[in-house]
């Protein structure tokens, strides 16, 4: 087999913590993975993982190793499409990861326009909120909004995801509208739960520069933004939302942004990718393509 094929095999291994898991996303038999991880510990004459009946492990060597072997799998793949990019076009499938709600609202709609420029890709694209796996999933890019956890995987940031508060002119006509957070007091909040931890988002907003935040009160809390929507659609209170997520009720004027000038900061969006040094051609066009899209988002 060859080396670099053998240095592929050792890192999906190494990434994945499996060897069933590495044969299914480079699409091989295990015993492929089992015939190429030996033959390249008798090259390189050491032992470079641990097996048992129930897992996988590195050895200190083999984490050394395997540092090498991404460095040198990047690099080869990098010289191999070096005089090809004006050339050849993207092609192959492109496997990417969204936020729900960008996915089905901005991304699936314009879907056909990136597949009209890129007529050699197929795409699969899912749709989640909750954190996935690249390695392990077989995923070639994934968009994060937020800060980052250090993950090893590198990141391009595409944009910002702008934040405002909003309200139902049923609300307001009822309550009336604050003017800035010491007001808030006086109102209803619908208030956030992170569906994976339970913990309630403070209040957040901007004044001269940094971010402010305060507890909040309320007798509706939440944990998606669908539902968030739907109680203030409801009248039941205000919400702080990505601002594309109610762009439609805003422009029919079921809600109506309120407090424009205390707005929460920002939510980076950034694209994450595997590799160290090498972005395919696929994951460059997908990047250059929804850049701009997200941009509109602000």
């Amino acid at each position: 087999m060859d080396r670099i094929d053998l240095f592929r095999i050792f890192a999906r291994v190494v990434e994945t913590g499996s060897f069933t898991r590495a044969a299914t996303t480079l699409k091989i038999s295990r015993s492929t993975i089992s015939t190429a991880i030996q033959e390249l510990e008798a090259r390189v004459g050491t032992q470079l993982l641990v097996r048992t009946t129930r897992s996988v492990s590195v050895t200190p060597d083999g984490a050394a190793f395997y540092d090498h072997c991404v460095r040198l799998v990047a690099d080869v793949e990098e010289v191999e499409t070096l005089f090809q990019q004006d050339s050849v076009r993207p092609q192959g499938l492109l496997r990417v990861n969204l936020p729900g709600r960008i996915g089905r609202l901005i991304v699936a709609p314009a879907l056909p326009n990136f597949l009209e420029h890129y007529p050699d890709i197929n795409i699969e694209l899912g749709m989640t909120d909750r954190a996935v796996n690249l390695i392990e999933d077989g995923i070639d890019c994934v968009l994060r909004v937020g800060p980052l956890q250090d993950s090893g995987l590198i990141g391009r940031k595409v944009g910002d995801l702008a934040l405002i508060n909003v309200a139902s002119p049923t609300y307001l006509e009822r309550y009336g509208s604050p003017a800035n957070p010491d007001d808030l007091g006086h109102h209803h909040i619908i208030r956030y739960a992170s569906p994976s931890s339970g913990r309630v988002e403070d209040w957040e907003w901007v004044e001269n520069g940094e971010v402010c935040q305060m507890p909040v009160k309320g007798r509706v809390t939440v944990n998606s933004a669908e539902a968030s929507i739907a109680c203030c659609l409801a009248g039941l209170g205000i919400i702080q939302i990505p601002a594309f997520d109610v762009k439609k009720h805003l422009v029919e004027g079921h809600l109506q942004e309120i407090m424009p000038d205390w707005r929460a900061e920002s939510l980076p969006m950034t694209i994450l990718y595997p590799h160290r040094k090498h972005l395919s051609r696929r994951v460059q066009a997908f990047v250059e393509w929804i850049t701009p899209l997200l941009h509109d988002l602000l």
